[in-house]
């Protein structure tokens, strides 16, 4: 079984204010649980005697009768102590302001009615666009509403689904890049779209113009197109392959350097997100020596430094294969994953 989101647009613009409330008691309770944490950790760091973290638990006995002050369901209470937990995070949630956080609210599945394209939600209707188009399913469980960069809000439904058997037994290794987003061990480059690019002319303009407005609409078309990119791609790839072997090249550290712009642009974290949950096997290895080791003999016989990261090409001194630097990354990365695989077969086997 999978957990599949659900998610639709609200059609009540006048919903917006009594969203926004809850919202903002919503950001009281998690700023409590912020603030209960720091009391803690300042308590700990000042040499006092140590004190237990609050469990979900302990978290929700003291909220215990507060929904019907603040107009929340005490099941959404409990979920908003639930994913605090989750992250432990030391932030606070503004509800105005210019660092005003986007609206957040979770029910359960006991704390809401859905009728059609319609749901009941602490004596209030909402009608959301979509569900002709993607009806929602019976079992849906609990979700969230949830607001973007433009003000819009969304109601987002939890549902289990059967993981469908993947019919193909093909494998795959992917070297992801900036110039090719991702090569494949049989050759393949998909480049890469860089649709930040794209709008950067715009966004420049909207900046100077100091329109904010314009450049929330553009963020938002630059998201919404990454995102149908790595829909598409990670789709395919999942339709067709069984094992999914990726290098764990990692993204926040490039993002620190003067390749930011095009890395994050890329959205590597994402697309390797999309396939963990999308493909029936997905390993990811790692890519340490993978450019520089000949994928036929085995010997590091490639360009190294940054001297050589020019060298796209290059041939073996021991086998004497020529190699194109990202399809030799790919087939490394695909025979560790291979072996891994293998190593932990005759493990299981053995015990």
């Amino acid at each position: 079984m999978q957990t599949l989101t659900y998610k639709y647009r609200l059609k009540d613009r006048r919903a917006v204010r009594t969203l926004r409330s809850h919202a903002s008691q919503v950001n009281s309770c998690w700023n409590w649980c912020v603030a209960q944490h720091r009391d803690t950790l300042d308590r700990y760091r000042a040499g006092a005697k140590p004190r237990k973290w609050l469990s979900h638990f302990d978290l929700a006995k003291t909220f215990k009768g507060y929904g019907k002050e603040i107009g929340l369901h005490q099941q959404t209470i409990q979920t908003i102590c639930e994913q605090w937990v989750r992250n432990r995070s030391t932030r606070f949630r503004a509800s105005y302001g210019p660092k005003r956080a986007p609206g957040w609210i979770p029910f359960q599945q006991q704390s809401r009615q859905i009728e059609g394209n319609s749901i009941w939600y602490l004596g209030k209707r909402y009608r959301f666009f979509g569900s002709k188009r993607r009806p929602l399913p019976a079992n849906a469980k609990g979700g969230y509403f949830t607001e973007d960069a433009l003000g819009r809000w969304w109601i987002c439904f939890h549902v289990e689904v059967e993981r469908k058997p993947n019919a193909s037994d093909g494998e795959i290794g992917i070297d992801l890049g900036l110039k090719s987003f991702a090569t494949l061990n049989d050759g393949r480059k998909i480049e890469a779209p860089q649709i930040y690019r794209r709008y950067e002319t715009r966004l420049a303009v909207a900046q100077c113009a100091h329109n904010r407005q314009r450049m929330r609409r553009l963020h938002a078309k630059i998201k919404n197109c990454r995102h149908d990119f790595l829909h598409k791609l990670s789709m395919d790839l999942a339709a067709r392959h069984a094992l999914i072997a990726v290098g764990n090249v990692n993204a926040s550290k490039l993002a620190k350097t003067r390749m930011a712009k095009s890395v994050l642009d890329a959205g590597w974290s994402t697309f390797r997100t999309m396939l963990k949950y999308k493909s029936a096997q997905y390993v990811e290895v790692d890519e340490s020596f993978t450019t520089q080791t000949c994928a036929e003999c085995g010997s590091i016989a490639g360009p190294k430094g940054q001297a050589g990261l020019n060298k796209r090409e290059w041939t073996c001194d021991g086998c004497g294969a020529n190699h194109d630097r990202d399809v030799n990354s790919a087939r490394n990365i695909l025979s560790r994953a291979l072996s891994a695989q293998r190593l932990g077969q005759e493990s299981r086997r053995a015990a």
